[in-house]
């Protein structure tokens, strides 16, 4: 394990590092996302040479909130990432809106998130990866370079696991053209919520997740599941679907490090543990825990004790999640949401910087 030595009066890489810094030892990471081009570039900032596998072929629309929290513009600043960023003209939002029904609760937000679309935050991580020295292999790896031997691997390839069949969840979204806000919206329904905000260009972005069952029931024509809800249909009522819709599923929710450990394996992103998305935090989660991981990689922190910190980091968060979801199921969440106050919702599902 890397560790710091005192060395005439200060302090000094250990030797492990050093050599590891010197050899540029090999490590890959898996997927291409937030979470792995995270990993990527940490393991950069500490000289490991890291090469990224990303088994899509090309850049896609992924199905997510699209919401950059200001803990989240923290963690890029550390990456180096935020000036890209802001480069892309990410829209601005101030304001935070929940619909219970015809119930509304809205605070204002103490500091400004960002909207960006996936495809262009996947790609704007993944050049900071490339051009701080990481290499990308999209598709399969050439047959002569399936035995190279890494020191660490990351795994940053999504959610592991699949849900049972009585009570599977899709998620889906679609980009919109119209009327802009400046709030993040979460409209709450019997089956599921949807979320609506803007990114980059003045697009609105909506994107939900629902029970089989009720998707089922429109067909999984997710234009006809919005506009049956009335209050998001009037709220959509402006907008026009510029892109097919995308979807995904069968989504199965997990605890943090839920996988055995494995010896210079790294869990990272929805990998490591996947928590119910209306807490807007994913994006914030997998550079969290992306950067962690390739750090920890890098420096040869066991895993056992990149899990520990990661529980230490995002343990509260992922209970309230799975409290929040269980009193939405019982159906007293609109009450006990009016007598508690929007910032604390928010900041319960927020893991700490």
């Amino acid at each position: 394990m890397a560790t710091l030595a005192r060395h005439g009066g200060g302090m000094t890489l250990s030797w492990d590092l050093q050599m590891r810094r010197r050899n540029q030892f090999a490590m890959r990471v898996e997927g291409a996302g937030p979470a792995g081009a995270a990993a990527a570039i940490a393991a950069r900032q500490f000289g490991a040479d890291v090469r990224i596998i990303e088994r899509s072929r090309k850049p896609r629309h992924k199905v997510c909130g699209e919401f950059i929290s200001p803990e989240a513009c923290a963690v890029l600043q550390k990456l180096g990432s935020y000036d890209d960023l802001l480069d892309l003209n990410p829209a601005r939002m101030y304001r935070c809106r929940l619909h219970f029904g015809w119930r509304v609760k809205e605070w204002r937000l103490c500091e400004p998130a960002l909207g960006l679309s996936r495809l262009e935050f996947d790609q704007l991580l993944l050049r900071r990866a490339v051009a701080g020295g990481a290499s990308v292999v999209r598709g399969d790896l050439p047959r002569q370079e399936t035995d190279r031997r890494e020191t660490a691997i990351v795994v940053a390839t999504g959610r592991p696991g699949r849900a049972p069949k009585p009570r599977r969840l899709f998620g889906f979204k679609s980009h919109f053209e119209g009327p802009t806000d400046d709030a993040v919206e979460l409209f709450f329904g019997d089956s599921g919520y949807i979320g609506v905000s803007r990114v980059e260009n003045d697009i609105t972005n909506v994107c939900g997740l629902s029970s089989e069952t009720t998707l089922r029931r429109y067909g999984f024509r997710f234009d006809d599941f919005i506009h049956d809800y009335k209050p998001l249909a009037d709220r959509v009522k402006p907008l026009t679907r510029k892109m097919p819709w995308v979807s995904t599923g069968p989504l199965a929710f997990s605890s943090i490090g839920s996988q055995m450990s494995v010896q210079n394996i790294y869990q990272a992103g929805d990998a490591l543990g996947f928590v119910d998305p209306f807490t807007g935090s994913g994006i914030l989660n997998a550079l969290l825990t992306g950067r962690m991981a390739g750090a920890s990689a890098a420096k040869g922190v066991a895993p056992d004790m990149y899990l520990r910190e990661c529980r230490k980091l995002l343990g509260r968060p992922f209970a309230t999640s799975a409290v929040v979801r269980t009193l939405l199921e019982w159906g007293v969440a609109p009450s006990l949401a009016a007598l508690i106050p929007g910032r604390w919702i928010y900041r319960l599902t927020r893991a700490g910087v």
